[in-house]
């Protein structure tokens, strides 16, 4: 078989830059184009839609390591298969197939080994037939051997690549590395194997799709309050098509139609071709320090992953201006949860198939739609003269920038805060495949759950100052009233003997009257002691009793295989009057089970502090995490202290001592904003770069811009009492200077100012307002 170019120029494709594992997607995507064109037809195919690679084994000598990747296609003929090895070839159908280019096998196949054998078939041939292509054997006359191989059985068809002589680097991340190779491969490819029926294994174990860990179509916040609220879903489905357009079969230009021949390369082969965008948009479960952001495709392969241009923007009008990150600005060690997936099949790609040509008008029309041509930020687009933006990931911005625990985010929390480390752990056992975490239903109700606990410690709060119910009878003795007067006893008929409730019957009546407490419900344990997994359970308007009929804040029943289900009695005085936390007496119980499990000499306090901090990180006092919180919280003070002195920076702005004017200075600069030098104070992004204190002291000097709704929901102006005025300043400006001065000091605090900072957190959240 006679294929060009030489070897010498085949050996000098070798070097163009592949990983390893863009070699074997390059192979794959030639099976899968085969495949979707026999789907296309519609017609019956026996043996299914099978690519399997198989990887040199770690105990593989060099001489005999070998590459295979075979698939269950339809099979090439001879003519066919001459030109699929032959450089530079390219089918006529450009457009709609993964192996966009047609040195991509010579590429993939040159840097993996410096020999290939390719065999393929069709059903009913008798034999199959190939070539070799040895790059240290073929000569000037770029003559390659040919093969043949007789078949097992008429009707089998497929093609088998197998590469031999291998670069030693290469095959041996290859050897290390198949798990790796897999996980790659079905984050590259989980939207074609999640949506056609191909199948692709790699050493005999078959690659799963990497689904996005998402909430479902129906879940939703609620922006904004009273007649201008809206519902913005979590999930937001994306469909727009452009005007068709010709593209050329010859060199991929894409242009406007009726022109007769290529604006590039002058051919006729010009192909009219639909213009679309289509995927959707949404909110990822968990926050996630790299995984988030947007899967870009063409013709089904994941191009991009985890994008992260969407939440760029830079000002069209400022060419020399930086690009501003506008997601995510809260919290931003934590990560994101904004993903989505997108098909761009018209958009032209690089050869590497890792990024798309950014230059190419399609793109730039593509990231318009779906991000506005606009900031994100609102305040933001206020100062640049852009409208609202109402664009996709506009809207979904808009609901979801913020991760404070609750519905109005759609945040799971444990009813103080966000669950982020463990919802991250659900998140890695959704992807494991556990039924338990397919559905968002588990996050859900730790949203609710949250809800339901700050809903509960506000009503004990108001119930608390609720004047004692009067004494009936002596309010009658006081009237003058006849005690004797009231209605003649009733005869209560007797009710029938009943057996005594067994403690498994109360357990029973427990479980009914429950709810599970998800942010609780883990395996806890340590190592030489073993695990427990325990489901917790809440009673609502029950009393807990213990085995002996005595009342208990926290019961532990042990189950069968190492399983338990404790119950929480959440009106306890343990709860509602000592202020002891459910998670701190749930680990005593369980120490104390596995201190006689694990015949331990360890104490239970040893045991205790061991288990929280293996098991409950999230509520673990940490300076860190706190202070990240702290951060977050500040930031959105700042974001809406911003918007609300907009039509007075001035007034704002003069409030800066010198020395605070100075380090807000020096912020703008470290912060990459030069240009807002000259503009301080004519607008209130200065705030955005101020001293963390003098948010406090700006709060107490003009408390009547920033209360009433306005950033805080305390009331101010309204009220008539001057002390009453002074009393709701304080407890909101308490909460701000314990976060700010958290913030302001590298030196770590007590615990007890970490515990009272926490605490001054969640209340300072509380207080914004509902449209924020």
């Amino acid at each position: 078989m006679k294929i060009t170019p030489s070897a010498r120029i085949l050996k000098m494709l070798g070097e163009i830059e592949f990983d390893p594992w863009q070699c074997i997607a390059e192979l794959i995507d030639n099976s899968f184009d085969d495949f979707t064109e026999i789907v296309r037809e519609g017609k019956p195919w026996a043996g299914g839609f099978k690519v399997s690679v198989t990887l040199p084994a770690l105990s593989a000598k060099a001489a005999e390591a070998r590459i295979l990747i075979e698939d269950s296609g339809r099979g090439m003929s001879y003519e066919r298969l001459e030109q699929s090895v032959r450089a530079g070839w390219s089918s006529n159908d450009r457009f709609d197939k993964l192996g966009l280019f047609g040195m991509g096998f010579n590429v993939s196949t040159a840097r993996l080994g410096r020999r290939t054998r390719v065999l393929t078939t069709r059903a009913g041939d008798p034999n199959w037939i190939g070539v070799e292509i040895d790059l240290d054997r073929i000569g000037d006359d770029y003559e390659a051997e040919d093969i043949t191989e007789p078949k097992d059985d008429p009707n089998e068809h497929g093609t088998r690549v197998e590469i031999s002589k291998l670069h030693p680097e290469r095959a041996g991340w290859l050897q290390r590395n198949a798990a790796n190779l897999r996980t790659t491969l079905g984050k590259t490819y989980s939207w074609i194997l999640d949506n056609r029926p191909f199948e692709l294994w790699v050493q005999r174990v078959q690659v799963k799709p990497r689904r996005h860990c998402r909430w479902g179509d129906d879940r939703f916040v609620v922006y904004g309050g009273g007649a201008s609220s809206v519902k913005i879903p979590a999930y937001i489905e994306i469909d727009q098509k452009f005007d068709p357009a010709e593209a050329c079969a010859d060199c991929g230009n894409w242009q406007s139609p009726e022109k007769g021949r290529c604006d590039e390369c002058g051919g006729a082969r010009l192909v009219r071709r639909e213009r679309r965008i289509h995927g959707w948009l949404g909110v990822q479960r968990h926050l996630d320090k790299r995984e988030f952001g947007v899967d870009f495709m063409r013709n089904g392969r994941k191009i991009l992953q985890w994008d992260k241009q969407l939440f760029d923007w830079k000002n069209p009008n400022d060419p020399l201006g930086l690009v501003d990150t506008e997601y995510p600005i809260e919290l931003a060690n934590q990560g994101g949860r904004l993903i989505g997936e997108i098909h761009l099949d018209h958009v032209p790609v690089t050869y590497q198939k890792n990024a798309f040509e950014y230059t190419d008008r399609s793109w730039r029309a593509a990231v318009d739609y779906l991000r506005g041509v606009g900031p994100l930020q609102p305040e933001k687009a206020k100062r640049a003269s852009y409208p609202d933006n109402t664009s996709p990931l506009g809207i979904l911005f808009k609901g979801y920038r913020r991760n404070a625990a609750g519905l109005r985010c759609l945040v799971p929390g444990d009813g103080t805060r966000p669950i982020h480390e463990e919802t991250r752990k659900w998140a890695q056992k959704f992807h494991q495949g556990d039924p338990a975490f397919q559905s968002d239903e588990r996050w859900y109700e730790a949203v609710v759950n949250h809800e339901e606990q700050g809903t509960r410690a506000k009503l004990h709060k108001a119930q608390a100052h609720t004047a004692p119910k009067a004494d009936e009878d002596a309010v009658r003795e006081a009237l003058g009233l006849d005690l004797d007067s009231s209605e003649p006893e009733r005869i209560v008929p007797e009710s029938p003997v009943r057996r005594p409730e067994t403690f498994q019957d109360r357990l029973v009546r427990y479980g009914e009257a429950s709810t599970l407490v998800p942010e609780l419900s883990r395996d806890f344990g340590l190592p030489r002691l073993g695990h427990l997994e325990v489901e917790t359970r809440r009673l609502a308007g029950l009393p807990l009793t213990d085995a002996n009929g005595e009342p208990a804040p926290v019961l532990l029943v042990q189950g069968a295989g190492g399983t338990a289900t404790a119950f929480l009695d959440s009106g306890h005085e343990a709860f509602v009057k000592l202020g002891v936390q459910p998670a701190e007496l749930l680990l005593v119980e369980i120490a104390a089970v596995l201190k006689v499990r694990g015949e331990t000499g360890r104490n239970h306090a040893q045991l205790v502090t061991e288990l929280r901090g293996r098991c409950l990180p999230d509520t673990v006092v940490d300076f860190d995490v706190i202070s990240a919180q702290a951060r977050e919280v500040l930031t959105e003070v700042r974001r809406l202290m911003t918007s609300a002195v907009e039509s007075d920076a001035g007034r704002a702005y003069q409030y800066l001592s010198p020395d605070e004017l100075t380090t807000t200075e020096n912020e703008v600069i470290a912060n990459g904003r030069p240009e807002l030098l000259d503009k301080l104070g004519v607008n209130g992004e200065f705030l955005l770069y101020v001293p963390p204190l003098f948010i406090v002291r700006l709060l107490e000097s003009w408390p009547e811009a920033f209360m009433d709704g306005k950033v805080f929901r305390g009331p101010y102006a309204g009220v008539s009492s001057p002390s009453a005025q002074r009393l709701s300043l304080a407890r909101v400006a308490g909460y701000l200077n314990d976060v700010a001065t958290l913030v302001s000091f590298n030196s770590r605090p007590a615990i007890a100012q970490l515990q009272r900072t926490l605490l001054s957190i969640k209340l300072l959240a509380d207080e914004f307002p509902e449209e924020s």
